[in-house]
């Protein structure tokens, strides 16, 4: 089995050398460069070519979400897990947003740190459902109204079975229980989903998902 190329980002020496020390343990994954600051991201991908960015979000010159918004911009980028020390922390939502695949608090058990890193290579987003509402609660606000006109706008390129997943996506369903609830096979619901994230210019299941709750279809 190939080892999950991995690349660690974060301007303290000691959370760096703790992340490299568990995650040394876990033969499927190998640390293939380490960086400092978010300005070194782009060059340490490119030299490195990652599958997965374990990066911090607090950074000294160029912060963990413009890293994210930079990376992820880019074509074949890696997958992005912020690292955080608060649960609903305003600038998490943004790393979502900008294509994040989730995020993992600092003091989470090495043990999970490690399946998080294993769960985002395989193309899963790293957030339990009661995480995910957690954080699209905390990102509404004032400008609520105009954030959900906008998302309905941009779902109207979807047919009514790619909302009806989208929908199932949001509140935070395995591919296997959107196909039981929706009567499709695992595969029929991959392909909605795929095409769903092209039509919309999203990176992956958790930018649907907020798309869907900014857009009201979750209370529905």
């Amino acid at each position: 089995m190939t080892a999950i190329r991995l690349l660690l980002v974060d301007d303290d020496p000691l959370v760096r050398a703790g992340l490299a020390l568990m995650m040394g343990g876990a033969g499927d994954i190998e640390i293939v460069g380490e960086g400092a600051d978010g300005d070194e991201v782009e060059a340490l991908v490119d030299r490195t070519h990652p599958d997965v960015v374990l990066m911090d979000i607090r950074m000294p010159s160029v912060d963990g979400l413009t890293a994210t918004e930079r990376l992820r911009a880019r074509a074949d980028a890696p997958q992005v897990v912020v690292l955080t020390t608060f649960h609903a922390d305003e600038q998490v939502v943004h790393a979502l947003r900008a294509g994040a695949a989730g995020f993992v608090l600092k003091d989470t058990p090495p043990a999970e740190i490690v399946a998080a890193v294993r769960r985002v290579a395989a193309g899963e987003p790293v957030l339990s459902p009661a995480v995910t509402r957690q954080l699209m609660a905390h990102a509404a606000g004032a400008r609520a109204d105009t954030r959900q006109a906008r998302a309905r706008d941009r779902l109207t390129a979807l047919n009514d079975r790619e909302r009806e997943v989208a929908v199932a996506v949001g509140r935070g369903l395995a591919n296997a229980e959107i196909a039981t609830g929706l009567f499709m096979s695992v595969a029929t619901v991959k392909a909605h989903v795929s095409r769903i994230l092209a039509k919309l210019g999203l990176n992956n299941r958790v930018q649907i998902a907020l798309l869907a709750y900014d857009a009201g279809l979750l209370e529905e």
